[in-house]
């Protein structure tokens, strides 16, 4: 009997999910199925680039074309619901049966029930959305004068968020712009839950780079016009940005599989509480024993290959092998400068310029060059 194998979703966990299973199933008897809202894969790490330039956009954008053989059925369509009893998932506008299913949909902005603030701010969960933000904030600017600068609020100081501001930093001195900018966390630290050297390192780049820190004192409201604090005054805005947290799909909200937040747990192998269900990235919270995996690009890449093997396993009756997230490292960029901490094949513990710049550039390239091709990746290198 031909098996049909399903993947959701184009992100990383996706993308490398895919191409490993074309490998895996190339002699099974088993039909391929990849369903994306996009046509394309994106490299999301790098999206905040778009910030400053959009011409970027095309260099961190893969047609699935590219990723995958023709024997692979594409299917471009946003996903509704996954029913586990009928094997079913229900599309925008039709329906794919499944005997095994890899959810790998990705997240979406999390807004803590925090009032006004779906409604008013801008997020970067996608391509579209640094467009926007790059409009926006091109847009304020050109309104604003020296003696009364546009403001640019981001709210969450995570890797996201200080990437952003860094992006409009640069943007704001490449135009000669009258732009302030503030970066703002409700914890008493940027970079919350990393080590204090890179926490450190990196606030020191942000204050050459004229962003504003504001920290330890949570925003309870946002309106079209100002965000407001604990216990802090009011900060006026033109621009907001939020990257504060992430939260499961709303296709999982009913999705009857264990999860959390609407992101579906899993075991160390992958395997959901529906033994014909497996999940990676950030849609699922994968087992590691005290901590879950971290909803990073570095883990999707990792945990892809091991789906996709223990898929192939299951189709072959086969024991799954399990796996264990190895952190390789942080990179953070800010603006056209970079730091790394902890990389496993450097000796420095935390370093920044010129070398954790072009280790950051050479992270995503590679990660390109896997899916398609080094002159691919060599190509896009100058946008990384």
């Amino acid at each position: 009997m031909t098996e049909k194998v399903v993947v959701l979703g184009a992100g990383y966990a996706g993308a490398g999910a895919i191409q490993r299973l074309e490998v895996e199933l190339e002699h099974a008897d088993a039909e391929l199925t990849w369903v994306s809202e996009h046509d394309y894969h994106l490299v999301l790490h790098e999206a905040h680039r778009v910030i400053r330039d959009p011409g970027v956009a095309e260099d961190i954008t893969i047609p699935v074309g590219d990723v995958v053989s023709p024997s692979t059925d594409f299917v471009q369509a946003r996903v509704e619901s996954v029913d586990t009893d009928e094997q079913v998932v229900a599309l925008d506008d039709e329906e794919v049966e499944y005997d095994y299913l890899l959810v790998a949909l990705g997240s979406q902005t999390a807004y803590y029930g925090i009032p006004g603030m779906e409604e008013n701010a801008l997020t970067l969960k996608g391509l579209d959305d640094a467009r926007e933000i790059h409009r926006r904030v091109k847009q304020a600017a050109s309104e604003a004068s020296r003696n009364d600068p546009a403001k640019v609020v981001i709210g969450g100081a995570g890797l996201s968020g200080i990437q952003s501001a860094g992006e409009v930093a640069e943007f704001r001195d490449e135009h000669r712009a009258p732009i302030d900018i503030y970066l703002v966390e409700a914890l008493e630290e940027i970079m919350p839950g990393q080590d204090s050297e890179l926490q450190g390192t990196v606030r020191r780049h942000l204050e050459e780079a004229d962003v504003d820190i504001l920290t330890d004192d949570p925003i309870t409201e946002a309106d079209e016009d100002a965000i407001y604090f604990d216990e802090g005054e009011p900060l006026d805005y033109d621009v907001f940005v939020w990257t504060g947290g992430i939260t499961g799909q709303d296709a999982l909200d009913d999705c009857d599989l264990d999860n959390e937040h609407n992101r579906v747990t899993a075991e160390s192998d992958f395997r959901t509480s529906d033994d014909r269900v497996f999940a990676i990235g950030d849609s699922a919270i994968v087992d590691q024993g005290n901590d879950p995996a971290p909803p990073t690009a570095q883990a999707a890449w990792q945990a892809a290959e091991v789906a996709a093997q223990n898929i192939a396993r299951a189709i072959n009756d086969q024991p799954f092998e399990t796996w264990t997230y190895d952190d390789k490292g942080t990179l953070v960029s800010i603006g056209e400068t970079a730091v790394a901490h902890d990389v496993d094949v450097i000796p420095v513990r935390t370093f920044n310029s010129y070398p954790a710049q072009f280790l950051k550039k050479f992270v995503a390239a590679r990660w390109i060059a896997d899916l398609t091709s080094w002159p691919r990746a060599l190509k896009s290198w100058s946008s990384l």
